[in-house]
Formats: C-alpha cells, structure tokens, sequence
C-alpha cells in the first residue's frame, strides 16, 4: 500500500503514507469488509476492501477500493478482486455499486471495471494530479446489481 501510495499516479492518498495512517483507511471498522490475493508462494499481491458508500440512507450502495502491488499489475489480480468484490456485495443485498474516485489515466483499472460491467457516470474534470500526465480526472463508475 505504501509503494502504491508513494507512486500518486493511482489513489487519492498522501504520497508519503504511513504505515499508520494506511491500516487507519483500509482496515476500517465493519461493516468493511477486506479481501486480500496472494500468489502461489502465499506473497500478497493485492487487497479489496468494500463497504458501504454512503451512511443511512445510502447505504444500500456499495464502495470499494483495490491495491495491486506493482509487481502484479497486469496480471488480472484486480480484476479478480473486482469480481469478488462485485459478487461479495450482491450476496451481502447491496443493490448496486460505486466507485468515486477512479483515476482517468488509470487505462488498465478502467477497462478492468469496464469488463466488469462498470458505467462511467461522471467525471469531475482535473480533480486528480498525476504526477506525469498532470491535472486528469477522476471518474465515478457506477454497477446495478440487481
């Protein structure tokens, strides 16, 4: 989580995230639920977490995030996330799901969640400051699951 932090070029997070502050955001309280791939040798090589969007009313819609380690990219680990993700949240009676923040120039993750089935629903232009392709935008992704 810390390389992928540091990168800036994927997550709305600080890129000098502590170790801290980085179990602080993804290993939050229930209802999150978090999931973790590992390859052959057990190595983790990615983690899902999901949990509600919004509070209260809201709730019945699903968020998610995803951390590939960048030695795994590539290889379809998010995408398998995804998928678990979207079917862990359909049997848990979420009735849809969204993402709020996926970064334009993130081709691979969105097309990942494209294949997924995925809308994008809006932009908000320049919202993201990648660190090679400058201002870009942040995409929200949108998936009925009924």
């Amino acid at each position: 989580m810390k390389a992928v932090a540091a990168a800036g070029d994927t997550f709305t997070y600080p890129t000098d995230l502590t170790e801290e502050t980085g179990r602080a955001l993804w290993l939050a309280r229930p209802p999150t639920q978090v999931f973790v791939a590992v390859d052959d040798a057990g190595v983790v090589v990615g983690s899902a977490k999901v949990n509600p969007n919004q509070l209260g009313p809201g709730a019945h819609v699903a968020n998610a995030g995803f951390i590939v380690h960048t030695d795994a990219r590539g290889q379809g680990v998010g995408r398998a996330l995804g998928a678990h993700a979207v079917e862990w949240a359909r049997a848990q009676g979420y009735r849809a799901m969204q993402f709020n923040a996926v970064v334009e120039a993130n081709h691979e993750a969105v097309k990942a969640w494209a294949s997924l089935g995925f809308k994008i629903i809006a932009t908000a232009p320049q919202a993201f400051h990648h660190p090679r392709e400058g201002y870009v935008g942040l995409h929200i992704m949108h998936l009925d699951l009924r």
